[in-house]
């Protein structure tokens, strides 16, 4: 039985969700998440809402290719009901409301690969520190500092972004 562990390593390791990733168009993650969706679109972008998996999309002519992905895990602190799309829940289960980054990593390793750690970055929280898996790039943001709802060595968020997907993908 798969877990949300699972999907958060599978998204760390391969950079996807579902089949998608960067450069799909709206349709394909319509096709994979469903249409519980908010769009907001402004000139040639466009960020689509799905509650956990967030997405970046930039006109390209004709075409939207997806630029980014996300993955908010501290939304589900709030609700993991509403903000995870039923086609997660029916292939991992139900989420769980936190993810340790030690549970998170050592599902990781089980697949093979590694994290580590970058050196913050202006503009960056000083209550969450960045990690990185070399193999996909994608970057997974931890909580550092307690807060309201929120535990110190709590995951963030993961994110997918182009400039490594070119290397990769």
């Amino acid at each position: 039985m798969t877990s949300d562990l699972d999907f958060y390593a599978h998204v760390a390791t391969r950079g996807e969700v579902l089949g998608a990733g960067i450069g799909a168009q709206p349709a394909q993650w319509e096709a994979a998440l469903g249409t519980d969706y908010l769009d907001i679109e402004e000139a040639d972008l466009l960020r689509r809402d799905y509650g956990l998996v967030e997405l970046s999309f930039q006109k390209d002519d004709d075409a939207w290719p997806c630029r980014g992905v996300s993955l908010q895990v501290h939304r589900l602190s709030l609700d993991t009901d509403s903000e995870v799309p039923a086609s997660l829940r029916d292939v991992y289960g139900e989420f769980a409301p936190a993810v340790r980054f030690e549970q998170l990593t050592g599902t990781i390793a089980g697949l093979g690969h590694c994290v580590e750690h970058e050196p913050d970055a202006a503009g960056t929280s000083p209550d969450i520190h960045r990690h990185r898996v070399p193999e996909s790039g994608v970057r997974i943001f931890v909580r550092t500092q307690e807060g309201t709802q929120r535990q110190t060595g709590a995951v963030w968020s993961l994110s997918v972004s182009p400039a490594w997907w070119r290397n990769v993908g």
